[in-house]
């Protein structure tokens, strides 16, 4: 829910009321599947005459159509319907049509902002006669689809704090938003209905139930805090236990400019690679030191607060420790295995270091090499340069730092994972993979925009001999 402090806040489009009530949402949705399900049948029926090519490149239109249909009645609602169609969009291109994950990559949170006067209730009601302390803006710095922030000064002190304040009524509707949404997959027939389906709802679940608990996130933030406190490259929030509630998140009010703003991108490059370079070790130390993952792979979730004295570094503004995800020790050895083998662009490591889960201990030997060969690839910017003769010449600067836009990574990735999955009948990979996954493609991408040159070494040597 990054926004640039730099600048105001745009006027958006402001409503009184959400739809929580069950009622009204399944309304709405039902309203959504119903015309969805009678443009399917039609087009069906229409369909009928048509030849098979001609009529698989109807449907696929059609499919288009109607993915984007649904995406945009979906983002006329706020709370967890909206979040479920993001997580979809980020963990489910293995169980959704390309078409249906395109779309729902659209839903954002740049939305309609919930009136003052209801959000100024709300906290009423959280804070009762300690709202009083506060003087807060009734103007909103950052909207989602779960909350909204305000900020505030505590009277007494002159402290500036954000609140980050939930939707009334969102934490409550998620078990019915849940079955509401799967329902509409199931009736508009855009989705089959399989077991990775159902498994990866519960898992959705499971993290939005998570991540509107606001006690666990202060929690989370205030380790992210102590852990950190001591580097002044980066700066977490510091969280204000006075008025921070279960459904409301009192934090220290920190001031930045967001990833893609003109004046960072003016920023000299050596200071643009510094910043890269503590973004991807914060991600490096996440897996490898302490074993819990912000696992939201947008970028949006950084601010950068620019040094206007030279002598002192840029600083990294971590927001949001919601999503966090906690790995057992088992994966943590294997991605351990992985990232030496990768380091060292050894292909037999990477099989070796390839057990220890179902998901690869089922696998044939021509898999797996297949599978190794794909992580080898995956690991590329974390690769020692003097033994890694794969790196494209152009993606190494004088220096044999990694030149993130211009690997082509993703691209590249996806190419190789497509021949990868046709060489055998597919498995689902762990969730536990894909959120690791999806966190180094958010920071790829956030390296790419940033135009980092990162150094392997710096990168991965600390991690060797764990």
């Amino acid at each position: 829910m990054a926004n640039d402090t730099s600048k105001p806040y745009s006027n958006k489009q402001s409503i009184d009321n959400l739809k929580t009530s069950g009622f009204e949402r399944r309304m709405s949705i039902a309203k959504t599947s119903l015309n969805i399900g009678r443009r399917w049948a039609g087009n069906s029926v229409s369909g009928m005459f048509l030849n098979k090519e001609a009529r698989t490149a109807r449907n696929q239109i059609f499919m288009e159509t109607q993915a984007n249909y649904l995406a945009s009645e979906l983002g006329k609602l706020k709370g967890s319907v909206v979040k479920i169609g993001q997580m979809l969009a980020i963990y489910g291109e293995h169980i959704l049509p390309p078409e249906i994950t395109r779309a729902l990559q659209t839903l954002n949170d740049d939305t309609a902002t919930l009136s003052w006067p209801t959000i100024e209730q709300t906290l009423h009601k959280l804070l009762g006669d300690k709202l009083n302390e506060l003087e807060v803006d009734p103007i909103p710095i950052g909207t989602a689809s779960l909350a909204q922030v305000h900020r505030a000064t505590v009277i007494a002190t002159g402290e500036q704090v954000v609140l980050k304040i939930q939707y009334p009524g969102v934490a409550d509707a998620i078990n019915s938003d849940l079955a509401l949404f799967k329902q509409l997959l199931k009736v508009s027939n855009i989705v089959p209905q399989t077991r990775a389906l159902d498994a990866w709802f519960e898992e959705i679940r499971d993290l939005l139930h998570h991540e509107v608990d606001y006690e666990a996130e202060a929690a989370t933030t205030e380790r992210f805090y102590d852990r950190l406190k001591g580097d002044p490259r980066y700066v977490v929030p510091k969280i204000n236990r006075t008025y921070s509630k279960k459904r409301l998140l009192c934090m220290s009010y920190e001031p930045g400019i967001t990833v893609v703003s003109e004046a960072l991108q003016l920023l000299p490059h050596e200071r643009r690679n510094a910043i890269g370079q503590a973004a991807i070790e914060i991600m490096m130390q996440e897996i490898f030191v302490w074993g819990e993952m912000q696992t939201d792979p947008n970028f949006g979730n950084y601010l950068v607060r620019v040094s206007e004295n030279e002598d002192e570094v840029d600083k990294l503004v971590l927001l949001d420790f919601g999503a966090i995800r906690q790995f057992d020790k088992n994966l943590l050895t294997i991605a351990h295995g992985l990232l030496k083998a990768g380091y060292r662009h050894d292909h037999q490591a990477m099989m070796i270091a390839m057990t220890g889960y179902d998901f690869f201990d089922t696998m044939s030997d021509k898999v797996r090499a297949d599978i190794a060969s794909l992580f080898l690839l995956a690991t590329e910017p974390f690769s020692d340069p003097a033994t890694n003769p794969d790196i494209p010449a152009d993606c190494l600067d004088d220096n044999n730092r990694y030149i993130w836009a211009n690997s082509k990574l993703h691209s590249r990735l996806s190419s190789e994972a497509t021949k990868a999955m046709q060489s055998f009948e597919f498995n689902l990979p762990p969730k536990e993979f894909m959120f690791i996954s999806r966190k180094f493609i958010g920071a790829y991408t956030f390296l790419t925009v940033l135009d980092a040159y990162t150094d392997s070494n710096n990168l991965v040597k600390p991690y060797l001999y764990l």
